[in-house]
């Protein structure tokens, strides 16, 4: 949500690419419009929006990934403010652990890709993809959970330090 911003989809543009940006409580109000335009979309099964759904059993859980994609954005007031946004998702992921009882989330995205849900689908995927191993990593070399670095700058400046040590 940190880069969910305007200026974020402006740059991302003017580099000559797409952007799929997470919406969270950063963008209260067009979180809020696109969430019960996508949410009364999916219970009216409306037409204009394109679903895909997938399946993924690993380390004894179940997990079930429902996406759905519009291109019909002329009712989001802020949209002229997106640069080239062009499409509103949203991803619900249902989880099932054995022994407990399923969990459902779902996440709500802008997009300048126009509507094509296996790309949509592979953007989010990617990201979350990156974004786990990244923290994984973090978290198991260097313990970053634990650091308690407050003064100043250096917490950041220590974690700027370990991803570089990373990708090195």
């Amino acid at each position: 949500a940190l880069h969910c911003q305007k200026s974020t989809a402006r740059e991302i543009h003017e580099a000559d690419a797409d952007y799929v940006l997470a919406l969270k409580g950063n963008q209260g109000t067009a979180h809020g419009e696109v969430r019960a335009f996508l949410d009364d979309a999916i219970l009216r099964a409306a037409p204009h929006l394109v679903k895909m759904e997938t399946l993924e059993k690993s380390h004894g859980r179940i997990e079930i990934r429902r996406y759905w994609q519009s291109g019909e954005i002329g009712w989001f007031a802020d949209r002229a403010e997106w640069e080239a946004l062009r499409s509103v998702g949203v991803v619900e992921a249902v989880r099932e652990v054995a022994g407990s009882a399923p969990s459902t989330e779902r996440r709500y995205y802008l997009s300048s890709l126009r509507p094509d849900i296996e790309r949509f689908a592979r953007a989010v995927r990617g990201h979350w993809s990156v974004e786990n191993q990244l923290h994984w990593s973090l978290d198991v070399s260097f313990e970053e959970d634990r650091r308690r670095a407050r003064t100043r700058h250096a917490a950041s400046n220590l974690a700027s330090l370990r991803r570089i040590s990373l990708n090195l």
